[in-house]
């Protein structure tokens, strides 16, 4: 089934459900509501679904090779490119100053999730230019930024990020890429990383590389860290790509998915690069890219969430089967009904929380106000990892509907799965998501998460009169997830990091179900949405009862089996 972008889903939660109208009343963002951004979703749409959806199947069945020192992408992915560029959208929260829209990133991460659902392999090009983008907007030289940000903005250069090398994933700072200073202003950069994605195209004009490396006098760890601009081509005195870099791509990996998408091992041999931010600061201009480009990872997730529920939707539909009484079509069996009512209420659970935590980092910007900044913080690693959950537990169910075919690759049902499997991993996993929620976001004494959660429980209250059954339950999942937080906070960071996962899990389902009230209410009660609420909120909520036990279990248990007998 070809993809279709929900653009309808996105103007009635940005207009009725995590308070995009509070963007728009800021001074800053009070052009890009009402047709402005409809004019936006509209567009977005139709870029998603009829030209970077048929290119799904290319990136999978033809996927990128390197020949001759040279990344050749798949069949139409230069169009799609050109496509995405040319119509502004890599752009679209970048500073106006060097050509970007200045948009929200809430209709950045709407535009981003369509692009995303059409054709995962290529959407996470220009992700990673956004990524780039907002790096240097915040940390490089007024000389670094006059002569990148146009290009990147642009899409006539494309931006990748190197943080792996093959002893150095999750610990950064176990880095050895080497930096020398030149004497002149420049750096010579010798190095290999792994894992680049996008790491080169046959159709980019330029390749900016932000990669981390470490000065003769930086001290070990990630304290010593500095990151660096090495683009593929020297710019010349004209600001064009002039002569060779002396870097290259040793080889492209071999994936169980994202096969459109070329992951590169780099190889840098005293190659030429300038430094971005100061010196021994290459984290926190890292993390600036890392944080944002999180939440870009949760949106991948739910994009391909979205496209496997329409294939299922569409495949149940038309697929006969024996039933009592006669033939009919899968999609009247009540286990496939379940199946398909999941897909969506996930689907949309996390779509919602995602568009919160953009509507923070918009309120944020906006106003500088610090609860805003916090909120956007904790929404982060969920946004993140309930996401990329969803995109796999949501394709996992797709091929399940689909039976023997899910199994079969020309249905596409399996594709979905491969491609979104990686989210999960990279960008920070997971549990490194989940030990940051319980970590760093807790560090203010929980007083965010207690704001949020005192949130839902005042949302639920109002809801009561309309839904008292469904209102009543979000109340007490609320109320038990304050409990949980308490909890949490008692613990030392060794039952912390045990419990992690299963308390930014049950956080996500409260969050889930606020936003599906949410939608009952504003839907008037009787409607589409007011039915998955219902379902929603009395079929997978309930999970958050077990998932507080866990958290409650500290980290008893964790040790019933030594390492020994855990190897059998």
């Amino acid at each position: 089934m070809p993809y279709k972008a929900p653009v309808e889903e996105f103007r009635f939660l940005l207009n009725h459900v995590v308070g995009y109208g509070q963007v728009t009343e800021t001074e800053r963002f009070a052009e890009a509501g009402g047709e402005m951004m409809d004019a936006i979703l509209t567009e977005a749409g139709r870029l998603a679904s009829e030209v970077l959806g048929p290119l799904q199947r290319n990136g999978d069945l033809h996927p990128a090779v390197l020949e001759n020192g040279v990344v050749r992408t798949s069949p139409g992915f230069a169009e799609g490119y050109k496509a995405i560029a040319e119509g502004g959208w890599i752009g679209i929260s970048a500073d106006p100053e060097h050509g970007g829209m200045g948009l929200p990133i809430t209709l950045m991460e709407s535009v981003n999730e369509m692009i995303n659902g059409a054709c995962l392999s290529l959407a996470l090009n220009p992700l990673l230019t956004q990524g780039q983008i907002e790096a240097l907007e915040h940390h490089a030289s007024d000389e670094l930024k006059a002569l990148y940000l146009p290009k990147l903005i642009s899409g006539e250069w494309q931006g990748t990020m190197n943080l792996t090398e093959p002893q150095a994933g999750t610990d950064v700072g176990a880095l050895r890429t080497k930096a020398e200073p030149d004497g002149d202003g420049t750096y010579r950069i010798s190095g290999q990383k792994i894992y680049i994605s996008w790491g080169d195209a046959d159709f980019a004009e330029n390749v900016c590389h932000l990669v981390l490396a470490r000065l003769p006098d930086g001290v070990p760890g990630t304290k010593g860290i500095s990151l660096f601009m090495v683009p593929r081509n020297i710019p010349d005195e004209n600001g064009k790509p002039g002569e060779r870099n002396s870097l290259r791509v040793v080889s492209l990996e071999h994936k169980m998915g994202l096969h459109g998408s070329p992951t590169a091992v780099m190889e840098y041999t005293e190659a030429k690069g300038w430094l971005v931010g100061r010196e021994h600061g290459g984290m926190a201009a890292m993390f600036t890219m890392m944080n944002n480009a999180r939440l870009g990872v949760g949106i991948q997730g739910i994009g391909v969430a979205e496209a496997a529920t329409q294939a299922a939707v569409a495949y149940a539909a038309e697929r006969k089967q024996g039933k009592v009484g006669g033939a009919g079509t899968i999609i009247e069996f009540p286990d496939v009904r379940r199946m398909l009512m999941t897909m969506r209420a996930e689907t949309q659970a996390a779509r919602a929380i995602a568009l919160a935590n953009a509507v923070a980092l918009d309120m944020a910007n906006a106003t500088g106000d610090a609860g805003w900044a916090a909120r956007a913080a904790l929404l982060t690693p969920i946004s993140k990892a309930y996401g990329t959950d969803v995109g796999c537990e949501v394709a996992a169910t797709g091929i399940q509907v689909h039976g023997g075919m899910g199994f079969i690759e020309e249905t596409g049902a399996a594709q979905f799965y491969r491609d979104v499997r990686v989210t999960t991993i990279y960008e920070g996993t997971n549990g490194i998501q989940a030990l940051d929620l319980v970590g760093r976001k807790l560090m203010d004494g929980g007083e965010a998460a207690f704001t949020l959660i005192s949130e839902v429980e005042e949302a639920a209250e109002a809801a009561r009169a309309q839904f008292p059954r469904l209102a009543d339950a979000v109340w007490n999942a609320a109320e038990v997830q304050r409990d949980l937080t308490e909890a949490v906070l008692e613990m030392d960071m060794d039952a912390r990091g045990a419990v992690a996962v299963a308390y930014l899990r049950a956080f996500a389902r409260v969050l889930g179900a606020h936003y599906h009230l949410a939608s009952a209410v504003a839907e008037g009660g009787n409607g589409p949405r007011t039915g998955l609420a219902r379902f929603y909120v009395m079929r997978l909520l309930p999970q958050h009862t077990g998932l507080a036990a866990e958290v409650r279990m500290g980290s008893e248990g964790m040790d019933a089996l030594s390492n020994e007998e855990l190897a059998g």
